[in-house]
C-alpha cells in the first residue's frame, strides 16, 4: 500500500506535482522518502516562541537522518500573558480552533506522511494535539520547553509575582522601585512560563498519553538537551510513520486516564479541563466532566509547583520530570503502563527508567500534600452543568466558604472596585458574561486573581466566573460554570448580596435563593444583546459550553 505523499506525487498524471517538488530544492530521489511535516509555531510575540527555529532545526536534521523528508510549515500563536486584560485576550481560547485548523489544512493539502509538532504557550500545544487527533496522523510533539525561573532579591519568581505585585502596588506594600525591580526579572529565558500554568501543564499531559518524547515537558528551553531531544524526535516521527502509528493508537480512553491521573498528581492548570475535553472529542474518545472527579479521587497531589508552590519546572525537571511522577503513581496502581507510546515502547518502559532524585519536589504517596488530585469539578445549582476549581491552589480556609454575592458584569468592572478598596473580606465576587460566547472566548481573569492575592483577599474573597482562569491564577477562583450567563444560565440571576456557598471537597457550588424567586428572575431575564465581527463572530456562532470543551459545531464533535 502506497503512501499518502506517494498516491500524490507518483506516476506520469503527477508530474506537475513533481515539478513543483523540483522548484522547492526536492530531488528525484529525495521525493521517494515519507513526507514529515514539521508544524512550527514560531514567533517574534512570545517568548516561549522566540527560539522554536532552532528547534525546528534539529528536528529537521532528526527527520533526514531517520530517512524522511522534512518540509516546515508555521502556524499561528497567542501569548496569553500579553493578551490579558485587553480585548485580546477574547482572541486566545479561539486560537486554539484556528492551529488545529491551519494543521488540518497544511497536512491535507500537501499529502503529508506525518508530522512533527513544535508548540509551546496555552493554545498551541492543545490545538496542534486536536489536529493530530482529528487528522489520526503519525506524529510526534516535541515543545519549546519551560522558562527558568526569575531571581529577585535571593528567592525565585516567575510571572504570577509580577501580575500579584500589582495588586501589593496599589495597596501601597510595595514600592514602584520595587515593582520594576521585579518587572525586569521574572522572565529571565526564553520558554514558556516557568510554573505549572498552561502550556506546561498540557505538555506534562502529552507526554504522559505517549505522544512526546520523554523530557520534552520539563527539560528548560535553554537547556542544550532539548536540542538533542528535537532531534530524536524527528527521527522518531519517522519511525512511526514507516510503522503506521497514528496518533489515535496513543489517543486511547486509557492513555486519557492516564493523563486525567498525572494532571491530579501534579495540580495542573484548570484549563487542561478544556483541553483534554476538546482532545477527547477529536480522538471520538468518550471523556465526561466527572471523569476528572473519579481519577482526582483516588489520586494523591504529590507535586506542588508555582502557582500552588516555591517549585518551578525546573524543578520538576531536576526531580526526574514527568516519568518520574508517573512511577511514584505506578506504586499504588494508579496509571496503566501498557499505554504505547512514540518511542516505540509502552509507557511503563518509560517510567521504570526514571529516577526519582528529590522526594520533596516529587513526595512519596504516604506524604502526599493532598490526599486527592490538583482539580475539582463541582456541581449545583449556580452551576448544573460543572464548574472547575483548582484545589490544590486553594487556602485550607477557602475549602468551604459561604458569603455574600458581589456581581459584575466584565472584569474592568472588578478591577476598579479592587482598585479602590470596594471588595470586603468575606464575598463571593462573581464575574459573569465572559463565557465562550458571552465573552467572546472565555478570557482568563489572571489579573483579578492576582489583584485579590496581591491585595491580601485571597484568604477571604472567592472568584466564580462563566470564563476561566490562567494557569497561573491561584486562590479559591472556580471557573468554566455552566450554562453560562449568556445562555441564560443561573450565573446570569445572580444578585449582589446572594448569599453563595462553596463546598469544595464536597463538590458543591449553591446559589442559596429559593427556586420560585429563581424562576421569577428567569422570567425578567433578557439576553444582552452582542454584535461581533470577523472571526468571533464565526466562533461565537458555532462554539459550544465549557462543559464540553468549548469545542465547535462540526467536524469530529460528537453532538
Amino acid at each position: 500500500m502506497k503512501s499518502t505523499s506517494q498516491s500524490v506525487y507518483s506516476g506520469p498524471a503527477r508530474a506537475p506535482h513533481r515539478s513543483l517538488m523540483r522548484a522547492l530544492g526536492i530531488g528525484r530521489d529525495d521525493s521517494e522518502r515519507p513526507l514529515i511535516g514539521i508544524a512550527n509555531s514560531y514567533n517574534e510575540l512570545i517568548p516561549g516562541h522566540m527560539h522554536l527555529n532552532t528547534i525546528a532545526q534539529q528536528v529537521k536534521y532528526g527527520v533526514w537522518q531517520g530517512g524522511g523528508l522534512p518540509l516546515e510549515f508555521n502556524v499561528i500563536g497567542v501569548c496569553d500573558g500579553l493578551a490579558m486584560n485587553h480585548e485580546g485576550m477574547h482572541y486566545s481560547l479561539v486560537s486554539r480552533e484556528i492551529v488545529a485548523d491551519s494543521v488540518e489544512i497544511m497536512v491535507k493539502a500537501h499529502a503529508l506522511d506525518g508530522l512533527v509538532l513544535i508548540p509551546n504557550c496555552d493554545k498551541v500545544v492543545p490545538g496542534m494535539v486536536m489536529a493530530a487527533a482529528r487528522l489520526d496522523i503519525p506524529v510526534v510533539v516535541v515543545s519549546g520547553g519551560p522558562m527558568l525561573a526569575g531571581d529577585y532579591q535571593g528567592g525565585k519568581v516567575g510571572l504570577t509575582q509580577i501580575f500579584e505585585a500589582v495588586g501589593q502596588y496599589f495597596k501601597g506594600d510595595l514600592s514602584a522601585d520595587e515593582l520594576a525591580e521585579l518587572e525586569d526579572c521574572v522572565c529571565p529565558t526564553c520558554g514558556s512560563c516557568a510554573g505549572l500554568f498552561t502550556a506546561n501543564s498540557m505538555s506534562c499531559v502529552t507526554e504522559t498519553m505517549g505522544l512526546a518524547l520523554p523530557g520534552d515537558a520539563t527539560i528548560p528551553a535553554p537547556f542544550s538537551s532539548r536540542l538533542v531531544l528535537a532531534r530524536q524526535s524527528g527521527a522518531a516521527a519517522v519511525e512511526v510513520t514507516r510503522k503506521g502509528w497514528t496518533a489515535r493508537r496513543f489517543l486511547t480512553p486509557t492513555s486519557l486516564r492516564n493523563a486525567l491521573a498525572v494532571d491530579a498528581a501534579l495540580g495542573c492548570s484548570s484549563n487542561t479541563v478544556l483541553h483534554l475535553m476538546a482532545i477527547a472529542n477529536e480522538a471520538e474518545v468518550e471523556l465526561e466532566l466527572a471523569d476528572f472527579n473519579k481519577v482526582a479521587d483516588a489520586t494523591p497531589n504529590v507535586v506542588k509547583l508555582s502557582p500552588s508552590g516555591k517549585d518551578h519546572m525546573e524543578d520538576l525537571h531536576r526531580a526526574g520530570g514527568v516519568m518520574a511522577v508517573v512511577k511514584r503513581l505506578a506504586e499504588r496502581g494508579l496509571v496503566d503502563g501498557t499505554a504505547p507510546t512514540v518511542a516505540g515502547v509502552d509507557l511503563k518502559v518509560q517510567y521504570d527508567a526514571a529516577v526519582i532524585r528529590e522526594d520533596e519536589v516529587i513526595r512519596p504517596l504516604d506524604r502526599a500534600y493532598r490526599p486527592t488530585g490538583g482539580l475539582a469539578i463541582l456541581f449545583g445549582n449556580l452551576a448544573p452543568l460543572g464548574a472547575v476549581v483548582k484545589e490544590s491552589a486553594v487556602l485550607p480556609q477557602m475549602l468551604n466558604h459561604r458569603g455574600p454575592a458581589r456581581v459584575f458584569d466584565d472584569e474592568p468592572a472588578l478591577m476598579d472596585a479592587i482598585e479602590k478598596g470596594a471588595i470586603e473580606a468575606g464575598s463571593v465576587v462573581v464575574i459573569r458574561y465572559v463565557g465562550p460566547k458571552g465573552g467572546p472566548g472565555m478570557p482568563e481573569m489572571l489579573t483579578p486573581t492576582s489583584a485579590l492575592a496581591g491585595a491580601g483577599l485571597d484568604d477571604s474573597v472567592a472568584l466564580i466566573t462563566d470564563g476561566r482562569f490562567s494557569g497561573a491564577s491561584r486562590g479559591a477562583s472556580i471557573g468554566h460554570a455552566a450554562p453560562e450567563a449568556l445562555d441564560g444560565g443561573p450565573i446570569a440571576l445572580v444578585q449582589d448580596g446572594d448569599i453563595v456557598s462553596i463546598d469544595i471537597p464536597g463538590r458543591s457550588l449553591t446559589l442559596e435563593v429559593e427556586e420560585d424567586e429563581m424562576e421569577r428572575r428567569r422570567t425578567a431575564w433578557q439576553r444582552p444583546a452582542r454584535d461581533y465581527s470577523g472571526v468571533l463572530r464565526r466562533y461565537v456562532a458555532s462554539v459550544s459550553g465549557a462543559e464540553t470543551g468549548a469545542i465547535l459545531g462540526g467536524g469530529t464533535s460528537r453532538s
